[in-house]
């Protein structure tokens, strides 16, 4: 799941910053999935340890049967280029943070960036072992944009290409859903967030 909308009146990349939660809107988003996985059998959720992530996670587990385990998973954190591109504007992050294009052109070429192969990776890795530790078993994790969206391209085995990355978005709180045996992909499907009122 990627986490719910967070409160950027100045609309500033975050990345690793903190004082940046759930928006109200996000709190219904949130809390909308929350009720939408009451009877998925859901056993753990495990969540990047950024705010949004934990905030996130913490209403959907406040709308399930029963408190499950909140487990912090650093490999769920957001792409470390946001370290980079953090508290600029997004309208001002081509002419402030200019290794965006290097970035952009080519990803995991300069210190502190990631490939897609890294970023989805982490993720991937999560899941996997997830499936190996629990099997038959529904587990939940809450992560970033990019991150889930390199793991979706690696899962399908699409070119690793920053064109392909952004080919299927991934919106607020909207969910990917995986079946897996062990380490291998058996099915894998887009679920957008249910509707809300803003």
């Amino acid at each position: 799941m990627r986490h719910a909308d967070v409160e950027n009146p100045h609309r500033v990349l975050y990345g690793y910053l903190p004082g940046f939660p759930l928006s109200a809107l996000g709190r219904l988003q949130a809390a909308a999935v929350g009720q939408s996985l009451r009877n998925s059998g859901i056993r753990r959720i495990v969540h990047s340890p950024l705010d949004r992530a934990r905030e996130t996670a913490e209403l959907v587990n406040a709308q399930l049967p029963m408190p499950m385990p909140l487990i912090p998973e650093p490999a769920l954190r957001e792409a470390e280029i946001g370290r980079y591109l953090q508290g600029v504007p997004y309208w001002q992050i081509p002419f402030r943070r200019p290794r965006w294009f290097v970035h952009k052109l080519r990803r995991g070429s300069m210190a502190g960036d990631e490939t897609i192969e890294q970023l989805g990776g982490r993720v991937r890795g999560v899941v996997q072992r997830l499936a190996r530790e629990h099997p038959g078993e529904v587990s939940l994790c809450v992560s970033h944009a990019d991150p889930l969206l390199a793991a979706w391209l690696l899962f399908e085995g699409r070119p690793q290409t920053e064109r392909e990355l952004y080919r299927k978005p991934m919106q607020r709180a909207g969910m990917l859903e995986a079946d897996l045996d062990a380490d291998r992909v058996l099915s894998i499907r887009y679920v957008p967030r249910p509707p809300v009122s803003a």
